[in-house]
């Protein structure tokens, strides 16, 4: 019987890829592993990796905005199908200096039970989450 293992990548689209590898690189500390273009698709793909995590990121030639129901958590939460991506953080507060200081557009903060969270929006719009758990 065939288990599973553990994730491999997380799928994003972006609308402006050297922008959205440059906020990544800067706020997440995620590098490039492989960039193409697949003409099928007419997308570009893009994979990036922080430790043994990946981020596949897709700029569509024509991308389609994000609807204003997926900008929130708590209203994006209520339409089906996937939501966003969690990172845990050992320090919530040094997480928060450092996306202050790079403009990073802070969504949402609340305290769940024992653990701080944290959502934020990355530069094409997608929400990212980030706990720590005390």
């Amino acid at each position: 019987m065939e288990t599973v293992h553990k994730p491999l990548h997380v799928g994003i689209s972006v609308k402006n890829m050297e922008e959205s590898l440059e906020w990544y690189k800067k706020n997440l500390d995620f590098d490039m592993v492989s960039d193409d273009y697949v003409p099928p698709l007419k997308a570009r793909i893009c994979f990036i990796r922080n430790g043994d995590f990946e981020l596949e990121l897709f700029e569509y030639d024509e991308p389609k905005p994000i609807p204003e129901e997926r900008l929130m958590p708590n209203t994006d939460l209520q339409t089906v199908g996937t939501k966003h991506v969690a990172f845990y953080t050992a320090d919530m507060k040094a997480l928060k200096e450092r996306f202050l200081a790079n403009g990073v557009d802070i969504a949402h903060e609340v305290t769940m039970g024992e653990d701080a969270v944290m959502f934020v929006r990355d530069n094409s719009g997608a929400l990212i989450e980030f706990i720590q758990s005390v």
